[in-house]
């Protein structure tokens, strides 16, 4: 079977919510959950001052848009561009065009979770990049950003290098 990948459709806007909710419905109605697998509306909370009073809305990050995780097969695309409100998938012509895995971190579809083995003040070997085979301490740590800062000793001074969190490894 092939893989799911993220896909964006057009909708009128406004729609989205019931956009999504009608996928969702012909998904559950149809038993395709295996093809069609996750619908989203990214939104973010904002807080909005009006006539002197705080509130916390959500607001639409992409409005006309609708991200669908779904493996592309005829079937799929019938269902998804037959729902009422949308008006096709992103992509050349009406050839949808999957997001690429940097765009879908990029837009926080997905979150990813990294776990490491060390925490900062520990030594690390850097294990990729120029400086590999290099030691240093780490400083700061940044899970969420894929970010790790390590104090690299390097002719006699400890110059701060900024790495991916894989480029770096515990110091045995």
């Amino acid at each position: 079977m092939d893989e799911a990948r993220w896909y964006v459709v057009h909708t009128y806007s406004g729609y989205e919510n019931k956009v999504a909710g009608n996928i969702e419905k012909a998904v559950e109605n149809r038993g395709l959950q295996d093809l069609i697998r996750e619908v989203r509306v990214p939104t973010e909370k904002v807080t909005e001052i009006k006539d002197d009073k705080c509130r916390e809305v959500e607001r639409k990050l992409f409005p006309g848009y609708v991200l669908i995780k779904m493996v592309m097969n005829d079937e799929a695309w019938y269902i998804i561009r037959n729902t009422r409100g949308v008006t096709g998938f992103v992509g050349p012509g009406s050839k949808p065009v999957p997001l690429t895995e940097e765009e879908v971190l990029r837009l926080g579809v997905e979150t990813v979770s990294i776990e490491v083995e060390y925490k900062v003040g520990d030594t690390v070997r850097i294990n990729e990049g120029p400086l590999m085979g290099f030691s240093g301490v780490v400083e700061e740590l940044e899970p969420a950003k894929n970010r790790v800062k390590v104090a690299v000793s390097m002719f006699g001074r400890d110059t701060p290098v900024e790495l991916t969190l894989s480029q770096a490894s515990i110091d045995e």
